[in-house]
């Protein structure tokens, strides 16, 4: 499984990571960091180290997992 993971700076300094699963790919990197910018000065979310304040990162992670019989 693949996902997305935009990470942000608060106020505290502290990184806040969102998990979205299923990103569209090819992944645009300019659509990226436009979202990105619409979630930072629409303030959309909340961490607990205050307001989100800078884009820090974004990236695509997959995760495998293969079960092993015993």
């Amino acid at each position: 499984m693949k996902k997305i993971e935009l990470k942000f700076e608060n106020e505290e300094g502290k990184t806040v990571t969102f998990s979205l699963d299923n990103p569209v790919e090819p992944v645009d990197p300019a659509a990226v960091s436009t979202a990105m910018d619409a979630i930072l000065s629409q303030n959309a979310f909340f961490s607990s180290g205050g307001d989100l304040v800078a884009k820090k990162s974004a990236r695509i992670v997959e995760r495998n997992v293969n079960e092993i019989e015993i």
